[in-house]
């Protein structure tokens, strides 16, 4: 029976705080450029961290709620310049011993998806920073699902693929749920942006990715 591995990228794989502040900063100083933000008022950094995790769309929404449409798209579309240009400019991290368990599991036959809510065209600038496709047999952006739900987006690769014995790896409920939701293993990772009370619902919790070496031989 073919296993596979299936990871969120932020706050699992990708060290999202290391781009996530200069990132928004950018974001709300030109807002605030262009009238839209209230000057000298920085970036709503703790407000994002609570909902890290979630579609962009649903994150401008809740920064900015008295803001229309329009100005909530171009807030998304700038900030996902700036988080590419920063990937690119080598200011982000993977999290310790990613490529250890990728190279491990690999060997072991497994196959390797990365399911995740952010954007296509991030996600893609982060594997090709770090060559993860080295590893990867699949990254797959919450874009691809109507429904922008990632329980529903793990069911697609799960038909795809054909898997039937799988862990979803991650660290907020919405992967928790994804594992369950699709009755794969849910493993939660306490990892800077996860939350004790979403963990609490994960069949194993880790410390550190590479625990999912001894998990799997269970």
């Amino acid at each position: 029976m073919q296993s596979a591995l299936i990871f969120d990228m932020d706050g699992t794989l990708f060290q999202t705080n290391t781009i996530l502040e200069i990132s928004l900063a950018d974001t709300f100083e030109r807002l605030s450029e262009l009238g839209h933000w209230p000057a000298g008022v920085g970036a709503p950094i703790e407000q994002y961290r609570q909902i890290m995790g979630v579609p962009l769309p649903v994150v401008w929404e809740t920064l900015l709620p008295e803001h229309g449409l329009e100005i909530r798209e171009f807030a998304d579309k700038y900030f996902l310049e700036r988080l590419i240009t920063n990937i690119r400019d080598g200011k982000g991290a993977l999290y310790p011993n990613v490529e250890e368990v990728f190279r491990h599991f690999k060997l072991e036959g497994y196959r390797l998806y990365i399911a995740s809510n952010g954007l296509t065209d991030y996600l893609q600038a982060i594997v090709a920073q770090y060559g993860l496709d080295r590893w990867i047999d699949g990254t797959f952006s919450i874009q691809q699902i109507q429904s922008m739900n990632k329980t529903d987006l793990v069911a697609f690769i799960k038909e795809q693929y054909r898997i039937e014995n799988a862990a979803v790896v991650g660290d907020r409920l919405s992967d928790i749920r994804a594992a369950q939701g699709n009755g794969f293993l849910s493993v939660g990772c306490r990892f800077d942006f996860a939350q004790e009370e979403e963990l609490a619902q994960a069949d194993v919790v880790v410390d550190d990715l590479l625990e999912l070496i001894t998990i799997m031989k269970r």
